[in-house]
């Protein structure tokens, strides 16, 4: 990927009337969101040209690529000091970048830790700043709000009590939805999902989905693989579903099943296909778990950071809410088993498993939840918010 301004003959500059979002995505799923939002607001906006920090959905919407998604490939309050001086390098040079290519506006998907800082930036310089996906400020660290209302001129929110919270606080938020809510359909064809997959078209199908980060996959990985043999031993029947996201995940992730037989097909990508053909999911805390809601699979969500970063967060109590899954959120209450840090253990995570197995009663309560769930977040989420960016591009550029 280009570590210096390459511009190709779609910015020539030829057309000045055609308005340049720059836009920042950090991961794979802040990478659909953006390719969503390009492609929504290209059917209203044919002429808009896009760059930024793209991943491969992103390409292929057409967004000139200044730097790839891997690059911001961090997490953690600990975890991301050594990268500190190579992600300042970056988002200094991606300022001037965008700057010297005349971008109208800057629109970060997600990835608040870069993106706002990217946006603060940017604003100084001028440019407008909309941030979509809204970082969890009202369960922890909620004092950046105060710097966001400096920042940033919208906040695009996709879980529907986020805007109240902004509004509150004097800053323009606009519930949009979910996109995800919007793809996926209310009833997912489990048996056509196994069709598609080459899975047994019967018996019951553990999902396996321990991130697509590789900090993720390094604390998790293991003790997904453990959860699974652990499982194994007792129910031999069960068959795993293993997507990894990449080819180095996948090598990573069979490394830890060397040695052991276990019933696994591994999958490169297909997440989501995955979800659907199980019966039961085990997922890293994240989008993912909204996924799963929304594939209707029950879950067990498990959480583990860096040691020192999850002894800050204890000892500081610098988190405001009760829980840290999505499903949970978005209910306001346990709905799923949550899982974290030193209680992630293969036993725990196995036995989590066979409590929904063995509990049909329990899956079926659960369902009605999230079809509930689901129905509220569906809002032809990209649209929404290609509507409030195309509102802030115009007003930024004298426009009605």
């Amino acid at each position: 990927m280009p570590s210096s301004l390459t511009v190709d003959p779609q910015f020539d500059g030829a057309d000045t009337a055609a308005a340049l979002v720059f836009i920042c995505a950090g991961e794979p799923s802040g990478d659909l969101l953006a390719a969503a939002l390009i492609r929504e607001l290209r059917l209203v906006r044919p002429q808009t040209r896009f760059v930024g920090v793209t991943g491969p959905a992103m390409r292929a919407q057409g967004c000139q690529t200044l730097a790839d998604i891997e690059e911001l490939s961090v997490m953690g309050l600990f975890e991301v000091l050594p990268h500190l001086p190579r992600l300042w390098r970056l988002k200094r040079r991606l300022v001037n970048e965008a700057l010297a290519l005349g971008a109208d506006i800057f629109v970060g998907v997600d990835f608040p830790g870069f993106n706002l800082r990217l946006a603060g930036a940017l604003k100084r310089q001028g440019l407008p700043t909309v941030h979509y996906v809204s970082p969890q400020v009202w369960a922890w660290r909620s004092g950046r709000v105060k710097t966001m209302a400096r920042d940033l001129d919208r906040v695009l929110c996709l879980l529907p009590f986020e805007s109240a919270f902004y509004a509150q606080r004097g800053l323009s938020a606009d519930y949009v939805g979910h996109p995800m809510a919007d793809q996926i359909p209310m009833e997912p064809d489990r048996l056509q999902a196994r069709e598609q997959l080459g899975l047994p078209l019967t018996g019951r199908q553990v999902a396996l989905l321990p991130g697509s980060r590789r900090s993720e996959i390094e604390r998790l990985g293991p003790d997904f693989i453990g959860a699974a043999a652990w499982l194994h031993e007792r129910r031999p029947d069960l068959v795993f579903i293993l997507p990894a996201a990449n080819l180095a995940a996948e090598q990573r992730l069979l490394s830890w099943t060397q040695g052991r037989d276990l019933p696994i097909k591994v999958l490169r990508g297909q997440a989501r296909a995955a979800l659907i053909a199980s019966d039961v999911a085990l997922v890293a805390s994240g989008t993912a778990t909204l996924e799963t809601l929304l594939c209707k699979r029950p879950m067990v969500v498990a959480y583990r950071l860096g040691a020192a970063t999850a002894w800050l967060l204890r000892r500081f109590n610098l988190v405001k809410t009760r829980f840290f899954s999505q499903p949970n959120l978005l209910a306001n209450k346990a709905l799923v088993p949550e899982v974290f840090q030193e209680e992630v253990t293969p036993q725990r995570l196995g036995a989590e498993i066979l409590s929904w197995l063995d509990h049909p009663e329990r899956v079926t309560e659960l369902l009605n939840c999230f079809k509930t769930i689901h129905l509220t977040l569906r809002q032809d989420s990209a649209a929404k918010a290609a509507a409030v960016v195309g509102q802030v591009l115009d007003r930024a550029r004298g426009l009605r």
